[in-house]
């Protein structure tokens, strides 16, 4: 079996047909590309910390520096995994390797060749301690028998989906070992001014406004990029980003970058375009966990109160302009592959919510209340706190009180994934189709990593729940995987120490001059070397 694995397209949900209107259609290759101009670019949250990230970061992160940097292998939307850095992988008989073929002839952006040599560098030292620890619990370790050839080696049966996934994951990059061996690669300085082997090269980043980068002359893709520049500017808030796209100052906005009834009116010109295409692997939601430090949390039958209390509808009608769906399993309903609906199941219920903390223990008092928590809403999207304000009155309406925060970006990271300093906290997450690790790690405990964002910052801890993941990890027959990760849905919606509240109906607004646009199934983690602009 080679790379080329046929895989069902998971789609990017239902969007209201006034949102993305018949103009949807231009934004897709349209004729022959044509060569340069300026593309400028936004997204719907804020600037990153670095425009390289080694753990990760968020998409933030992931989004500038994913112009810059490659992987071994992409998903496309017909659902195939395809090589970029690799030409071609093969499994053992016994799926304890895998062979990988390396592209030759590719070129870093200092004009030193990639050889395999970054290959086992970035594997081992960025993979492995950093960028997809998790997806790597049961790696052996990689060795090259010949200048074109790595092999992966694991301790167990390694399923060719997860593999061809890892080596997908939007920061399993490979980098250049010659600027990152001998140092700190999380506070090394090129990760603010980057050298991989992408269609762009860093030129300059402006702190506070943008990021610009040049065709790379040298990419390996004779033919791309097709512009001759690309700037990822940020812009505050979504007024003002749909103001400067008005202004024709940007072109192209990824994730939500405007407010639901702009987007209505910057389509309504005829002049852009807005489509749900390219989520389907970085399907996002607004999520609620428990902290199980918190004793409180003890009995699950508290935290299923919680959910039952929460009425996710409303939030997705009102926060997000129905712009979302409820959502009811980690798994995210686009994923055709994994999701199903039967779990156990957290509907809007008061009354059961309420009669579920009586019975756990914990009744009114005098005051009315059971007891008080801390909500810390993570502050890097302006819906998160419309939320957390929604949450706080929902649950004070079932007698828990509520201390409410909104803290900016690095303080909520700090607070949530390092300090642990909340009892309830609103996050985001995106899952791509390969349930082990993204969406596994959030209740695993292999997945409490201190300091590590976006990982399992509950604390929850399950013997049950990691044998389960692990059977997940090591089955290599399709059928039984699908059938052991519909398990996972249940318990993990049983056990409840976190859940989304919402799945996220990510938008892509841009200019009907853009050509070729949402292409990809994580097109905000996309290269972005074959898009160009019409006259």
């Amino acid at each position: 079996m080679t790379n080329k694995v046929s895989r069902r397209v998971f789609g990017a949900g239902v969007v209201a047909a006034s949102l993305v209107g018949a103009s949807s259609s231009r934004s897709f290759a349209q004729g022959t590309p044509k060569k340069g101009g300026t593309l400028v670019a936004t997204w719907g949250g804020g600037e990153p910390q670095a425009c390289y990230v080694p753990a990760g970061g968020g998409s933030s992160p992931t989004f500038s520096s994913s112009k810059l940097f490659e992987r071994l292998a992409l998903r496309r939307m017909d659902g195939q995994f395809e090589g970029v850095l690799a030409e071609s992988w093969k499994p053992s008989a016994d799926f304890k390797s895998y062979t990988v073929k390396i592209r030759k002839g590719v070129k870093f952006h200092d004009g030193k060749d990639m050889t395999v040599d970054d290959v086992i560098y970035s594997v081992g030292e960025i993979w492995k301690k950093y960028a997809v620890t998790s997806a790597l619990t049961d790696f052996a370790g990689i060795e090259s028998p010949d200048a074109d050839t790595v092999v992966f080696k694991y301790n167990n049966p390694t399923p060719e989906f997860f593999f061809a996934s890892t080596l997908c994951a939007p920061v399993a990059y490979i980098v250049p070992k010659h600027v990152y061996a001998g140092s700190d690669p999380v506070t090394n300085p090129a990760n603010n001014a980057p050298i991989a082997t992408g269609p762009w090269k860093f030129k300059e980043w402006v702190r506070g406004s943008h990021f610009e980068y040049v065709k790379n002359e040298n990419y390996w893709k004779k033919d791309e990029p097709y512009l001759d520049r690309l700037i990822i500017r940020y812009v505050r808030d979504p007024a003002g980003r749909a103001a400067a796209m008005e202004a024709g100052d940007i072109h192209i906005g990824v994730f939500n970058p405007v407010a639901p009834p702009d987007i209505k009116r910057l389509t309504g010109t005829g002049k852009f375009t807005a489509t749900p295409k390219g989520y389907e692997e970085a399907v996002w939601s607004t999520t609620l966990e428990c902290n199980m430090r918190n004793p409180v949390f003890a009995k699950r039958e508290v935290r299923q109160a919680i959910f039952n209390a929460i009425n996710r509808d409303f939030i997705a009608k009102t926060v997000y302009y129905g712009y979302a769906r409820p959502g009811t399993s980690p798994i995210y309903s686009p994923n055709k592959e994994f999701f199903t609906a039967d779990t156990f199941k957290t509907p809007f219920d008061p009354k059961k919510a309420a009669s579920l903390l009586d019975a756990a223990g914990f009744p009114k008092k005098a005051d009315g209340k059971r007891f008080t928590l801390n909500l810390l809403s993570a502050g890097w999207f302006q819906e998160n706190a419309k939320v957390g304000a929604y949450v706080k009155q929902a649950l004070e309406d079932v007698g828990i009180g509520i201390n409410l925060t909104v803290p900016d970006r690095p303080t909520s990271i700090k607070r949530i994934y390092t300090d642990y300093d909340f009892d309830l906290a609103i996050s985001n997450q995106a899952n791509p189709s390969e349930p082990v690790p993204t969406t596994t790690q959030y209740f695993t405990t292999d997945g409490i990593l201190k300091g590590v964002p976006f990982r399992n910052a509950s604390g929850y801890s399950n013997p049950d729940m990691d044998k389960l993941v692990d059977k997940i990890k090591v089955e290599t027959d399709p059928a039984k995987r699908k059938a052991l990760v519909f398990e996972f849905q249940k318990f993990a919606t049983q056990e409840a120490p976190l859940l989304p509240l919402v799945e996220l109906e990510s938008i892509t607004v841009a200019s009907t001059k853009v050509q070729n646009h949402s292409n990809d199934p994580n097109f905000l983690a996309a290269s972005w070397g074959d898009l160009w602009l019409a006259s």
